[in-house]
């Protein structure tokens, strides 16, 4: 067994990473994809060069980014289908992508115009088809109401986002609560 393979990365490289990591989360959020490697390399508190070791492209940083937003994407649909209460469930996920299209817009509109993640994305069309489908059969989605119509207003909730922090915050809250009071089944009669 060669020694070289089998080790452990060192803590410093380790740590280095995760300053990467999060220094480029924060500046794709708050300045856009098109942020310079420098300006990440400066705000992780390391030269260009490390960052480059740990990520030879840019494609590298954005596409190690985008892996971290799966992730958490993933684990917020488990958790809404492990929800015992089908609406809950739903509106946990329809509220999370709003956050995420608040806090962080230019990843989100980079992760759904990737091909990087095809097959996890359509993971997570899956995951919301049931959920969709098990708030209907609890009579909790108003009559007609589809997972097409789910997406609809997840897309409005991403167009709206991309506009200045200050200025869409107040949109997407306000669509997001129009959304779920339009999906959610009305009681009595109609």
């Amino acid at each position: 067994m060669n020694p070289q393979t089998s080790r452990k990365p060192r803590t410093d490289a380790h740590l280095n990473r995760l300053r990467i990591l999060g220094a480029a989360r924060r500046a794709y959020a708050t300045d856009g994809l098109d942020v310079p490697v420098r300006t990440i390399a400066g705000r992780a508190g390391i030269g260009t060069a490390t960052l480059y070791r740990h990520f030879p492209t840019r494609t590298d940083l954005l596409d190690a980014v985008l892996a971290e937003r799966v992730v958490a994407c993933e684990a917020d649909l488990v958790r809404a289908q492990a929800d015992p209460d089908a609406w809950s469930g739903l509106t946990r996920v329809i509220r999370h992508f709003a956050d995420t299209q608040l806090s962080d817009p230019a990843i989100t509109q980079m992760l759904l115009g990737t091909s990087s993640f095809v097959d996890r994305r359509r993971d997570h069309a899956q995951a919301l088809n049931e959920l969709v489908h098990r708030a209907r059969e609890a009579g909790a989605l108003r009559e007609g109401v589809t997972v097409t119509d789910v997406r609809a207003g997840l897309l409005a909730i991403a167009s709206i986002g991309v506009r200045p922090a200050g200025r869409a915050h107040d949109t997407v809250r306000r669509l997001e609560n129009l959304l779920l009071a339009g999906l959610r089944s009305v009681p009595g009669p109609r």
